[in-house]
């Protein structure tokens, strides 16, 4: 083959790659559902690279719920290798625009914790639906959230919902009456805790860890030292004064274990699939 085709060859595969990958790219569209004869919309997030076929993550997020913060956190945990769906428990319509109307959202869902667990639930199913449409493995599916969204998050697990992981970060962790039955904690847990959040007590902490025991649940549950209530969000800023602010010391760690959690539990999860 003389030099001046394999020029030719080697320049076409070099465009067509090229071409491939300015097609790939991040994808978000809106996810609606309906619940008890209500609507909701969530985001779905993903990336076209990477593997054709993605596990799945239903992001809660904090307080404030469904915005461009929130799609931007998902991106960031989805990059080439998740389907990331923002979920929406407050509602279609409830859209906070400040802390007074998302205490008053989220302090409604935290009073009716079978509400929240369901609206939880029903994101879940809502996310494992989108795979005729979207790279998901429905088969594999797991949970995250930041702040209030933690706290929903580990509802669900207190629920004896199976999936094949879930992550609270700064999440409230606070008992509720109905706890997790002895023997039904399916989901294993990561609890990613600010070790200085004066919105968590220390009782809360040993409560909730002796409930995952007695649930025979598989817990990690990880302390950062100095961290407060939203240390893993960047939006929250810095002001040295607030019990919510980013630490961009320990986020970054949260974020790798965060990772390195999912990473191991999906592969385990694939792996009994295939035994």
């Amino acid at each position: 083959m003389s030099i001046a085709r394999r020029y030719r060859i080697a320049s076409t595969a070099l465009l067509l790659l090229a071409a491939a990958h300015a097609q790939a790219a991040v994808r978000t569209r809106n996810v609606d559902w309906t619940l008890d004869g209500e609507k909701f919309q969530g985001v779905l997030v993903y990336d076209d690279a990477g593997p054709k076929s993605k596990p799945g993550l239903v992001m809660v997020p904090n307080w404030m719920g469904v915005n461009p913060s929130a799609v931007e956190k998902a991106k960031k945990v989805a990059g080439r290798d998740y389907v990331v769906l923002v979920a929406d428990v407050y509602g279609a319509n409830v859209r906070p625009k400040d802390a007074k109307e998302a205490g008053a959202a989220a302090g409604a869902l935290k009073g009716d914790r079978g509400k929240l667990r369901a609206r939880t639930q029903k994101a879940v199913d809502a996310l494992r639906a989108q795979a005729r449409s979207a790279p998901l493995d429905a088969r594999h599916i797991g949970a995250f959230g930041f702040c209030f969204g933690g706290t929903s998050v580990l509802e669900l697990v207190r629920s004896g919902a199976a999936l094949d992981g879930a992550v609270t970060l700064h999440g409230g962790l606070d008992a509720t009456t109905s706890r997790a039955a002895p023997g039904t904690v399916k989901t294993p847990l990561l609890v990613l805790n600010g070790a200085a959040d004066k919105n968590v007590p220390r009782d809360d902490v040993a409560k909730l860890q002796a409930e995952m025991t007695a649930g025979g649940g598989d817990w990690q549950f990880v302390d950062f030292g100095g961290a407060v209530h939203c240390f893993a969000e960047a939006d929250a800023g810095n002001d040295p004064n607030s019990n919510c602010r980013y630490d961009a010391k320990q986020a970054p760690r949260a974020y790798r274990m965060l990772a390195d959690f999912f990473a191991e539990r999906f592969a385990s999860a694939r792996a009994g699939v295939r035994k």
